[in-house]
């Protein structure tokens, strides 16, 4: 499956060692899987450095910019962030009180329901969300600039593709 030309990586050597001791199983699926999966490891890695210059886990950054994304006043019912984030509501709760605690988000009373919640960004937490954004975006950038914007877009569409069956 690899292109002629290309330069080989630790995936072709995975392959080969595979289809060697299996020759009767077609193992071509890890020429992509096992691809993504090594990308998506090492970009977790170089995404929670960039979090780390900016005082957060990832996991902040995530439930910080679900808030930013709601737009103006950026609050959020648990359930939506639920929702945005993918985590149960139990770790949710855990993960807005230590945000609470470091002022980067506000809980108050849902004004529809007498019971509900909502959790807003404070000023401090758009100030971090923003300020990981732009550093996040601009190492990211250069990470994609051995592709074309052309190549890119067509990357996303197969990835978009691919993951579609796997969103719920």
């Amino acid at each position: 499956m690899k292109s002629s030309g290309a330069p080989s990586d630790d995936v072709d050597r995975i392959v080969a060692d595979w289809a060697r001791e299996l020759p009767e199983t077609d193992v071509s699926p890890l020429h992509v899987l096992s691809r993504v999966t090594r990308l998506a490891r090492r970009l977790d890695l170089t995404r929670g450095d960039v979090f780390a210059r900016h005082q957060l886990e990832g996991w902040e950054f995530d439930v910080l910019s679900a808030l930013r994304r709601a737009g103006r006043p950026y609050q959020l019912s648990p359930g939506q962030l639920v929702t945005e984030t993918l985590v149960t509501s139990g770790t949710m709760t855990n993960r807005v009180d230590r945000l609470e605690r470091r002022g980067l988000v506000r809980r108050s009373p849902a004004p529809s329901d007498r019971r509900g919640v909502l959790v807003r960004l404070t000023a401090a937490g758009r100030t971090a969300v923003d300020a990981a954004l732009a550093d996040l975006l601009a190492h990211e950038h250069v990470l994609l600039q051995p592709l074309s914007p052309t190549e890119c877009e067509h990357l996303a569409g197969l990835l978009r593709r691919l993951g579609s069956p796997l969103q719920d």
